[in-house]
């Protein structure tokens, strides 16, 4: 997607303080964190959002649940505890239409959310 802003990033077209990549995904500081620890982890092939998962697909999403858990366990948020958000069309919060995963942590995170 040409003007998709996550495709933009994976491409090195716009700059991101990545922390992981792989052939698969990509995961990065998020610009505006919500807490100390607050990264993104995105699926290098567009998909939409979770409306979106196929069978193909979802092959990268549960990749990029190992890779959210090998990351919390660097960043040293496992044993506390961290909150995964997955934002799904309008309604849902979702401002990028490419599916992401946002990782919070390194403080208490506060129910609900709002």
């Amino acid at each position: 997607m040409d003007d998709c802003i996550f495709c933009k990033i994976i491409k090195g077209e716009i700059p991101s303080k990545k922390i992981y990549e792989d052939e698969d995904v990509i995961a990065f500081n998020d610009i505006n964190p919500e807490a100390p620890i607050h990264f993104l982890v995105i699926p290098k092939r567009h998909i939409e959002s979770v409306n979106n998962i196929d069978e193909e697909s979802s092959k990268v999403i549960a990749h990029i649940f190992n890779v959210i858990n090998t990351l919390v366990r660097e960043l040293n948020i496992a044993d506390t505890g961290y909150r995964i958000i997955n934002n799904c069309g309008v309604d849902g919060g979702q401002t990028v239409n490419h599916m992401h995963f946002h990782v919070l942590g390194g403080r208490e995170l506060k129910w609900p959310p709002g």
